[in-house]
């Protein structure tokens, strides 16, 4: 089960964007994408994840302190009693497939955005980076009420026409019979399954969630969607981004106010004075954020976090920078910053 959110302190997200049309709030996040991340992040195919391609192209004899052990060629090695490992091309036409979770638990803000429209941003950053000649984008929506699901293709109208799709997608109790949606409502794991058997050709896949699905009490427990998604990171390059809010991190002193958990509605009252309260609280989420990220590290997905109190666009920019130094790094050293 999902922890509770706050309901009473939930303040207004910022008119600048969420009271604008659909049509304006795709245009600001276009131009925010195209003039903030573009001009930071150079290089056609570099992407959110550079790496050296997955495209093959022959073998060589293995380098000792230079090459993975995972990119051994078995099959080579055997015939010819001399390790080797496989050659790769980078790819030059990208296949982005994503899982963006619009679930109860994200339909909660208290700063600039809300988790959605967070999650909406976080999509628009991916697809018009990614965007290409040849380039496809493809993706799952999962909500309450189900699943609507958008094939890989490519233009800036599919794009847009999946942006649009998120924003107008009903909330919570809301009811869509409109084809395409499920009838009934897969959890993350469920997403990911189908996510896997779709996407046969290596490429990028995106999830964009807060990964509170189904954590398991006892924080040794793996996750129910960290199996798939360990799947999914061995064929493809795979992008965990992890959206929160402040306040599931913390509690404000308010006095006395209502918890609620967004996936059942159940409903508790607590007094906020308490410290040793908002202490227990802290160290739960603590512990809680902690597992999910240790859930993403087994998996092998990289992993980048936005907040909704944060500048999502610099914080893009800092993982991409993070990841480029990771693949120029020697092996050794990868290995270690893991």
């Amino acid at each position: 089960m999902r922890r509770a959110t706050v309901a009473p302190v939930a303040a207004p997200v910022d008119p600048g964007l969420s009271e604008l049309a659909p049509d304006q709030r795709l245009r600001r996040l276009e131009l925010t994408v195209t003039r903030r991340l573009n001009g930071l992040l150079h290089g056609q195919y570099r992407g959110l994840l550079p790496g050296p391609g997955s495209e093959p192209a022959g073998s060589r004899e293995y380098r000792p302190g230079e090459d993975e052990v995972r990119r051994m060629d078995w099959a080579v090695t055997a015939r010819t009693a001399v390790p080797h490992v496989r050659q790769v091309d980078a790819d030059r036409e990208l296949t982005t497939w994503l899982l963006v979770d619009g679930s109860a638990s994200m339909e909660f803000g208290t700063a600039e955005l809300d988790k959605r429209e967070l999650a909406v941003a976080a999509v628009a950053a991916v697809g018009f980076l990614t965007a290409g000649v040849g380039n496809r984008l493809g993706a799952q929506v999962l909500r309450a009420d189900g699943v609507r699901r958008f094939p890989a293709r490519s233009g800036r109208t599919h794009l847009f026409a999946l942006l649009r799709a998120l924003l107008a997608a009903p909330r919570p109790g809301a009811t869509d019979d409109r084809p395409g949606w499920a009838a009934e409502p897969p959890d993350l794991a469920d997403g990911l399954d189908a996510l896997h058997r779709i996407a046969n050709r290596r490429g990028l896949v995106v999830v964009v969630s807060d990964f509170l699905d189904g954590l398991p009490d006892d924080p040794g427990q793996p996750a129910p969607w960290e199996r798939t998604l360990r799947r999914l990171a061995a064929r493809h390059q795979v992008l965990a981004i992890e959206v929160t809010d402040p306040r599931e991190l913390e509690l404000p002193d308010v006095g006395l106010i209502t918890l609620v958990d967004p996936e059942t509605g159940r409903r508790r009252e607590v007094c906020t004075s308490d410290r040793r309260l908002r202490e227990r609280y802290a160290e739960a989420a603590s512990a809680q954020r902690e597992q999910v990220h240790q859930s993403l590290r087994r998996s092998g997905a990289a992993h980048l976090a936005l907040r909704t109190d944060r500048d999502w666009s610099a914080d893009i920019v800092r993982h991409v920078h993070a990841q480029r130094r990771l693949a120029a790094a020697p092996a050794g050293r990868r290995g270690g910053a893991a």
